[in-house]
């Protein structure tokens, strides 16, 4: 029996007859114990499903009183793979207003019981031809399934199943509810009735109490994670709707007394009924008894678990599919770096050695400039199950397509094109709907003349951004990394500042140094020559940018939003620079990267992995679903 106020179910439900069809909803209902005879219909969006509750009548012997059974919760084992403890059982009737009703008497001639199934599928999951192909097949296999496994237990005899449900004959009619749910559902639902805090394949939870002697059977409830369901299949090579069937079998048995947990001897018997409810139906698969033992990936599981808490939220590759994203948006930095720094170690008290280490900066980008396969797979998942991702950069556009081109994220089927939405160089680019350019803002012509000339008299690169272009005023490897590395277009030599300041509108101006000569030299001069004309920002370390006066990513990030009709409430940020601390703020979850400067940390709703962790792809499996 589900918890009645926690949880909050669509239900989908048939008619009598089969041959009735109509559209099924998403609209919420709440799952109650008390299910009408009537039956409704609820529309399903653009999905148009059989009804989803199934009637169906057989003919029962009638036979003797049973004894009085508990409600149940179970599960074959847990994600390390061990065996479960012995199920809680949560005795029984006292607390519900049930008025008692005396038995019919039976009759000595056979008669007809009513089968009545509903199967249902948890708000939470999103719309998914798949799953609502799963419930459609549900609708008739279920009622199949607990044909053969009553006229089982009514022409058997077993030596370690419960006896409670035996009386068929006694009834008019037996209720079933089947759930189809995602992890986190089941374990939630797992922790509060078992006290077991992990996600598991299927609980089952009986709602029969036969001292209430009432005509009805309401056998109960099935809960399967169509989530650990579809992991499962993949392990096992077979199908989704196998391993549900599987499951679905497993519950059915326990809800009508078997119980693999007792004992190796109720263990086995389960076993063999398992497999010969499957076969009988001609369904695949061993059971579900016999698959946790076949199984090697327990093992592995156990390891993924055992991590820490670090895992406990994130989901797996290739769930996506089983939540419905958090957000609208989610707007992600892209650039990364290699910063060679010097770190000073006191050999003694007279001497002083130094070495080389390597510090990190970037987002999407690891610290080789590139994006990882784990990365580019989280962003096509969550791209298609309807999440929007917009890339936020310092970057000009078509330095940011050439990336994502490499990893196949570029183009009509990717997250960026000519013809997205984006933020580039550091929000004085903006392009809207269809690619449409919405804002531009240029440096000051002399603010650009100004640096050309310090640029050539203290040998110091310069490269001015002008949209889709660069432009320079000599060769340095600096100046050839920008093209070679950071894939941006390739600088154009200018033969002097004039030429420079009037071949183009300059967006921003990037002067190459080491870390110490920006920090020392570079920022506090420019920063006092350039005043209210102009900005001084750091992406990383070892460029100094200078970008036109009151424009940053964030206000980029603030005139995208305001153009697409979307609020900030709706969007998650990821990033790691300085540069990212206002769009960061911005979102309703600002995502900082470890390998991120200290003051961006600050303001982020949370921190993650590092960028050479697949960062964007952790944030994306752990926050956006």
């Amino acid at each position: 029996m589900l918890p009645r106020s926690s949880f909050l179910l669509r239900s989908l439900l048939l008619p009598p007859s089969s041959a009735m069809a109509f559209a099924i909803s998403r609209a919420a209902a709440t799952f109650s114990l008390e299910r009408s005879p009537a039956t409704f219909s609820i529309s399903r969006r653009s999905f148009n499903l059989s009804p989803t509750r199934r009637t169906a009548r057989f003919a029962v012997p009638s036979s003797s009183k049973s004894s009085l059974f508990g409600r149940r919760f179970h599960a074959l084992c847990q994600e390390d793979g061990r065996r479960l403890s012995k199920p809680m059982r949560i005795v029984s009737g006292s607390n519900k207003e049930y008025r008692k009703m005396r038995r019919r008497p039976g009759k000595s001639k056979e008669k007809q019981l009513e089968l009545s199934v509903s199967i249902c599928i948890e708000e939470e999951l999103p719309d998914d031809p798949e799953i609502s192909s799963i419930a459609e097949l549900l609708r008739l296999n279920v009622p199949m399934a607990m044909k053969l496994a009553f006229d089982r237990i009514t022409d058997s005899n077993y030596k370690t199943r419960d006896t409670s449900i035996r009386d068929l004959g006694g009834f008019d009619s037996v209720e079933l509810s089947v759930l189809l749910c995602n992890d986190e559902f089941i374990q939630k639902l797992n922790k509060e009735w078992r006290d077991e805090d992990h996600a598991t394949d299927v609980l089952s939870m009986s709602e029969h109490i036969p001292e209430l002697n009432l005509p009805v059977l309401m056998l109960g409830d099935i809960v399967i994670s169509i989530e650990t369901a579809a992991r499962q299949a993949e392990e096992r090579g077979h199908t989704l709707i196998d391993e549900i069937r599987i499951l679905m079998v497993h519950g059915l048995l326990h809800l009508l007394g078997f119980d693999h947990e007792i004992s190796e001897n109720a263990e086995e018997e389960m076993e063999e009924e398992e497999e010969f409810v499957l076969k009988s139906l001609g369904w695949k698969g061993k059971g579900l008894i016999r698959s946790a033992y076949d199984a090697e990936t327990n093992a592995n599981r156990h390891m993924e678990n055992s991590n820490g808490s670090l895992l406990k939220d994130k989901k797996k590759e290739g769930s996506l599919r089983f939540y419905k994203p958090k957000f609208k948006y989610i707007f992600c930095d892209m650039d990364g770096e290699i910063i060679p720094t010097v770190i000073l170690f006191l050999i003694n008290s007279s001497t002083i050695s130094n070495a080389f280490v390597t510090l990190t900066l970037g987002t999407l980008l690891n610290s080789k400039s590139q994006v990882s396969l784990s990365n580019a797979r989280a962003l096509k998942e969550a791209s298609s199950r309807g999440l929007k991702i917009v890339i936020a950069t310092g970057k000009a556009r078509p330095a940011a397509i050439t990336v994502l081109q490499m990893v196949d994220l570029a183009g009509k089927d990717g997250i960026i094109s000519e013809h997205s939405p984006g933020v580039f160089l550091q929000g004085l680019l903006v392009y809207g709907i269809n690619g449409r350019e919405i804002f531009k803002r240029n440096l000051d012509p002399n603010v650009c003349r100004e640096a050309g000339h310090y640029s050539l008299e203290h040998k110091i690169p310069l490269v001015a951004f002008c949209q889709d272009r660069c432009l320079t005023l000599f060769n340095h490897p600096l100046v050839d990394t920008l093209h070679t590395v950071y894939h941006e277009p390739k600088a154009e030599i200018m033969p002097s500042v004039e030429h420079l300041v009037t071949a183009a509108d300059i967006q921003k101006l990037i002067f190459f140094d080491t870390a110490e000569g920006i920090a020392t030299n570079l920022r506090p001069y420019w920063s006092e020559a350039t005043k209210d004309h102009a900005s001084v920002v750091q992406a990383v370390p070892d460029m100094l940018e200078i970008v036109p006066f009151g424009t940053s990513k964030g206000s980029g990030v603030k005139l995208l939003l305001d153009h697409l009709g979307v609020s900030s409430k709706e969007i998650m940020a990821i990033g790691d620079g300085e540069n990212d601390m206002e769009m960061l703020e911005l979102a309703s979850l600002g995502v900082a990267l470890s390998n991120g400067s200290d003051k961006t940390k600050a303001v982020a709703d949370v921190i993650g992995v590092s960028n050479d962790e697949d960062g964007v792809a952790d944030a994306i499996y752990r926050y956006a679903f």
